[in-house]
């Protein structure tokens, strides 16, 4: 087909659009809950409640988003409308999130956070969704898709990461007031602005940069009246395929035990192993090594074992490396904090197996566009955006859930707030390792054996192609 092969300009601007959901991540992920209940005095547990709850009504306009993108009129394709639409109003959501009023305080912001929350994700869900879903479309080529898909997830993990060191090392700085940069509020407020920026800039870019790719994209189906009933019987025909289950549900275990790691991150790194926000700043400049790492092996890997293969071999090894060093912390086996050998150690392991999940993340992404070819040989519809959104609707779903299972784990481990690190009992702190590893490792693993169901490989992607009538072109 004339566009098997895509330029790599294309592929750079395509790739720097992940930039802004990398960005919005980090700073859900990571800094939300610390901000927000070390910070602000908000209890923990309410800091979960809004995102768990943002996040579940978020989720449920995905597949809409997705549908209404796949079915989209317009002179710039199905895609791009929605790409310049969001970008100003989730920029400044963005900012709000991050400079609360100052009239209120501790769990009074609640209902602020909360309003927050959701009008970000939603925001940047109508941006998010028809951008990620356009790589079926600039493509049909099984290791192409992969290649393309390297550019975005080096992006998004780049981006992101960069953002989370230079707020570490630059705004969330010890002052006279704050003995710890984690209670720095001022610099969470500066954190909002130079993200805002960042998520516009990303958001433009990719939008102009892929605009001379419409014509080559796949046209909207005819247009037709629809109600309601009928839009979700086509979306659940299309997604009532054995492969898409499978990777429905890895999705689900694996969002689950993301949100766990990512919540509780900060955590592990100031109170479990003792690291400043310097040190903390550089473990976060190190995942740009990472992102390389999987820029380079995922295609790699994917062309020599095939996604599946691929996917399931870095998957076991990305998500039991980094939790195998808190086990051996609990066993005695690791140096104490403060050990001039401790942060060299985690630090190299870090960058191995955040490279892997990088790689995996790809290879996974890469197996969903797969099935868009699939689908049509069983429905006749090219249903990119309903894909798509499908699997950012269950990450957002259950990721709630992986975030008050952090808070739940601080809470079991009677882990105090507003507490210095010095001051934290090491019971608490023990507890918290104890608590975390087989968390996360039993949802990882489970989500691997979910992998091992999906049956698309590269015969059946060119016997499909084949079916369609454009595999000769290939």
């Amino acid at each position: 087909m004339k566009n098997s092969h895509i330029s790599p300009v294309n592929k750079l601007t395509y790739g720097i659009g992940s930039i802004a959901y990398g960005v919005k991540s980090n700073g859900f992920d990571y800094w939300f809950l610390i901000f927000y209940s070390q910070a602000m005095g908000v209890d923990a547990y309410l800091v979960g409640l809004a995102l768990m709850i943002s996040l579940v009504i978020d989720s449920l306009s995905d597949p809409l988003i997705g549908y209404f993108s796949d079915n989209t009129h317009t002179r710039w394709g199905r895609r791009h409308p929605y790409m310049y639409a969001a970008a100003i109003p989730v920029s400044f959501s963005y900012f709000f999130i991050w400079n609360p009023p100052a009239s209120l305080s501790g769990n009074e912001l609640f209902g602020y956070i909360l309003c927050l929350a959701i009008l970000v994700r939603t925001l940047i869900t109508i941006y998010e969704i028809p951008n990620s879903a356009m790589v079926a479309e600039m493509t049909e080529d099984y290791d192409e898709r992969t290649s393309i898909l390297s550019y975005r997830f080096f992006f998004g993990w780049s981006g992101g990461t960069l953002m989370g060191a230079c707020t570490s090392y630059y705004l969330l700085v010890p002052t006279s007031e704050y003995s710890h940069g984690t209670f720095n509020v001022a610099g969470y407020g500066q954190m909002g602005l130079v993200a805002a920026l960042i998520i516009f800039t990303a958001i433009m870019t990719s939008a102009i940069g892929t605009h001379n790719l419409i014509p080559k994209l796949k046209p909207a189906p005819s247009k037709r009246k629809l109600t309601i009933r009928q839009i979700y019987r086509e979306i659940f025909e299309t997604l009532r395929n054995r492969s898409f289950v499978a990777l429905f549900a890895a999705a689900l275990f694996g969002a689950i035990g993301t949100g766990t790691a990512a919540g509780l991150s900060l955590y592990l790194n100031s109170f479990f192993w003792g690291f400043s926000t310097a040190q903390y700043s550089l473990i976060s400049l190190s995942v740009v090594i990472s992102a390389i790492i999987g820029l380079v092996i995922s295609p790699m890997v994917s062309r020599k074992l095939g996604k599946k293969r691929a996917a399931i071999i870095t998957g076991l090894l990305a998500f039991t490396i980094l939790p195998m060093t808190i086990i051996l912390r609990l066993l005695g086996l690791m140096p104490e904090n403060g050990d001039p050998l401790l942060f060299p150690i985690i630090l190299s392991v870090t960058i191995i197996d955040v490279g892997l999940i990088i790689s995996y993340q790809t290879i996974t992404t890469s197996m969903i566009a797969d099935l868009v070819e699939q689908s049509e040989v069983n429905t006749g519809r090219r249903s990119e955006g309903v894909f798509f959104a499908s699997m950012t609707f269950v990450k957002k779903f259950v990721q709630g859930f992986g975030v008050v299972m952090a808070s739940t784990i601080l809470t079991i481990a009677q882990f105090p707030k507003g507490v210095s690190i010095e001051n934290v009992p090491s019971e608490a702190i023990f507890q918290l390792g104890a608590l975390y590893v087989p968390t996360v490792v039993t949802v990882w693993m489970i989500m691997i054996w979910c992998i091992s169901y999906y049956e698309v490989d590269r015969d059946q992607h060119t016997a499909n192609l084949n079916t369609l009538g454009r595999g000769a072109k290939n």
